[in-house]
């Protein structure tokens, strides 16, 4: 039923039917039973599925990667498609439109996207509201820097974000690896990103109830920062790593949208990701958390990332191209 669904939404623009599908998902889960038969169809209970990850315990192991539900406005509803645990955001201290439009591009031919959207978001003070509702989910908080600020007063922004969103999430994902905010990604050299990890570290610590905080890197991240972040992140005790974001990488596409800028997902994501995932493994203590992002489209997909070292999984494109299906049959393949 989705690959029919799927082929009337492709027929639009692809960030006009994202919104548009918010709102469905939404408007469906008001109607009597919904949340009840979603689950039936969608949702694997097992323990066996469990994962035990810095003080939290994930129902099953698939989550959903930031940027799906910036805004933090249907986590609940997500929920009831079988997901483990939802990342918000990339929220930032105040609002911001993102980049100009058009800024997500399908490339169906790679299965994969490309997107600019550049932290476009509601910002911290709507987000924290939308927050208060009750929920039976992990949800972890993807959070940024407006696109406005300077790096050297970046980790401002950061702990704005961190101090305002502390009593409403389960964890933070640290987010320096976007392609899409202006320098952002230099903050992957030690100098700019210890003191920016210091800073929330110290403010973390100082609560009654200190939340696990994960650093995402970027898939193009060369081997020696990669080598400094590894050893940052072993000697201040950083909670766990999400590898990937998007690439900025366009070998081997077919796309007539290959040439547009932006943040590229999918398919095509998937080597880069695992070989940074399989070295974050080999370099790191076997029980460093590791969620690994970028390429899933299979349930095999999932199973070899879990095989290069991730304890955890996100989706994203793989939702949008596979459907809500894909988060069964990736749990399932993991009870076989």
């Amino acid at each position: 039923m989705y690959s029919l669904i799927r082929r009337i939404l492709f027929l639009f623009d692809a960030e006009l039917i994202h919104e548009f599908s918010v709102k469905a998902i939404k408007i469906l889960n008001l109607f009597p039973f919904s949340k009840q038969i979603l689950r039936y169809f969608f949702l694997t209970n097992s323990k066996v599925l469990e994962r035990d990850l810095f003080g939290l315990n994930f129902k099953n192991p698939v989550g959903l990667a930031a940027g799906f539900d910036k805004n933090a406005e249907c986590y609940n509803e997500f929920s009831n498609f079988g997901f483990g645990f939802i990342e918000i955001g990339t929220v930032t201290p105040l609002p911001q439109p993102g980049n100009p439009k058009k800024r997500i591009f399908r490339l169906v031919e790679d299965r994969s996207l490309i997107n600019r959207l550049g932290f476009n978001n509601k910002g911290l003070d709507e987000i924290t509201k939308n927050l208060r509702k009750k929920r039976d989910i992990i949800i972890g908080a993807n959070i940024g820097k407006n696109f406005f600020t300077e790096n050297k007063d970046g980790h401002k922004d950061y702990l704005k974000c961190l101090q305002g969103l502390h009593d409403f999430v389960d964890y933070f994902a640290i987010n320096i690896s976007s392609p899409n905010t202006k320098n952002l990604r230099q903050f992957h050299d030690k100098n700019l990103l210890r003191p920016l990890l210091e800073s929330l570290i110290n403010y973390n610590n100082s609560k009654s109830s200190r939340k696990p905080m994960l650093l995402k890197i970027s898939p193009d991240i060369e081997r020696k920062e990669l080598d400094d972040i590894i050893s940052l992140v072993s000697e201040l005790k950083i909670d766990g790593i999400i590898a990937t974001n998007t690439t900025i990488s366009r070998d081997n596409l077919k796309s007539k949208h290959k040439n547009e800028t932006g943040g590229l997902s999918g398919e095509l994501l998937k080597d880069k990701s695992n070989d940074i995932i399989r070295y974050l493994r080999k370099e790191l203590d076997n029980n460093f958390p590791i969620i690994g992002v970028g390429g899933i489209m299979s349930a095999e997909d999932a199973i070899e990332k879990f095989k290069c070292g991730a304890d955890l999984v996100q989706l994203y494109t793989g939702f949008i191209y596979k459907g809500p299906s894909l988060i069964k049959k990736i749990n399932n393949l993991l009870l076989k």
